[in-house]
């Protein structure tokens, strides 16, 4: 699993003009998931999204998780994510994993994230997601297991 975390304020999802969700800010998550990953990385995944602390404390350090500051998650899957484009200019997906088991892991991800206690919203797995984010800093981490 590859994650792409970014720090955000007002970001909203919508699938065909109809808003799907919101969050005030937080952590905009892109997920994508590949062959061969397994029933185990959406936990330790969940874990390490709720727990990084990229936000800012009274002393201007990164010193804080999304928990710690009331923040949401927005998670949105992301196949292109294992895009290759390594061999010519056509990126292929050969390694992004199968739509019913991606969604599963991705399903199991949010899950995760909000038995650790992190408000979390979903976009629309396999949808053409239209994303409104407004970047915070920029930070943006990638994260990969």
């Amino acid at each position: 699993m590859k994650a792409v975390i970014q720090r955000v304020k007002q970001t909203s999802l919508s699938v065909h003009g109809e808003l799907i969700s919101r969050i005030p800010f937080g952590l905009a998550v892109y997920l994508g998931v590949k062959c061969g990953d397994t029933d185990a990385m959406p936990a330790a995944m969940a874990k390490k999204i709720a727990a990084m602390r990229i936000f800012e404390d009274e002393n201007g350090k990164m010193n804080l998780s999304v928990r710690d500051v009331g923040g949401e998650v927005l998670l949105i899957s992301q196949f292109t994510l294992y895009g290759d484009c390594s061999h010519g200019n056509r990126p292929s997906f050969i390694a992004a994993e199968r739509p019913e088991r991606a969604e599963h892991l991705y399903l199991r991800t949010a899950e995760e994230l909000s038995a650790l206690g992190v408000p979390v919203k979903t976009g629309v797995f396999g949808a053409d997601m239209k994303i409104e984010q407004f970047n915070d800093g920029p930070v943006t981490i990638i994260y990969e297991i």
